[in-house]
């Protein structure tokens, strides 16, 4: 198994289709939710030229959900929007990546999500290039 790390799997899990994720996980083991999902907002901050001073430039809506598997491990997803079914299974693939069966777990959800993810950036890089507008110059004798 690749060594992936946690920040790395829950941000693929965030970002993943919902469908593609319940299609990829169909059997969820049992669990207690510490923190049902819930929903509310975050304030996003940006700054301007990656250096600068941080300003808000407003909120997102997002969806929490904290639970615990029957062998003991805690889960925890944070997804964009409103879907509390995402943020349900994202927790439950966080807590599996922490038991024995995490290798298991990567082979057969993260690898294909990532795999998706790397196809539909490529995907929307080449039709981001296909409208690249080259420009050039030409230097004329009384421009010197």
């Amino acid at each position: 198994m690749t060594q992936i790390s946690r920040r790395d799997w829950m941000g693929l899990l965030a970002r993943a289709p919902t469908h593609r994720l319940a299609a990829l996980m169909p059997a969820e083991p049992d669990a207690a939710f510490l923190r049902p999902p819930e929903i509310g907002t975050v304030m996003v901050r940006g700054r301007i030229g990656a250096t600068g001073s941080a300003f808000n430039l407003g909120e997102m809506t997002v969806t929490r959900c904290t639970l615990q598997i029957a062998s003991g491990q805690v889960g925890h997803a944070h997804v964009q929007g409103r879907d509390r079914d995402h943020a349900r299974r994202a927790a439950v693939v966080d807590a599996l990546m922490q038991t024995e069966s995490a290798s298991d777990v990567h082979a057969g959800i993260l690898t294909p999500l990532a795999q998706e993810e790397a196809q539909r950036r490529s995907l929307r890089a080449a039709k981001a290039a296909a409208t690249r507008v080259e420009f050039f110059t030409l230097v004329r004798g009384e421009d010197k």
